[in-house]
């Protein structure tokens, strides 16, 4: 089985936050057609299967984890 590269020091890490939806997409490099692995609590990896390789992550939810992380103790 062939190795699958997740990251191998990217020159930039371009972003885009779409606050009506809350979902903030990560994109490792400049954004490319990927293929959207779901790891589930609302993580998805995104895998560009021509490259073998992890370029970016989708996290839904966003305001909402960063609320209950505030609001709840540690």
């Amino acid at each position: 089985m062939e190795a699958v590269k997740i990251l191998e020091k990217p020159t930039t890490i371009t972003w885009d936050y779409d606050e009506e939806a809350d979902i903030l997409y990560l994109s490792i490099g400049e954004p490319v057609p990927a293929v959207g692995l779901d790891i589930g609590e609302g993580i998805i990896i995104r895998y560009n299967e021509d490259r073998r390789e992890v370029v970016g992550l989708t996290l839904i939810g966003l305001r909402a984890r960063m609320m209950k992380s505030l609001i709840t103790p540690h």
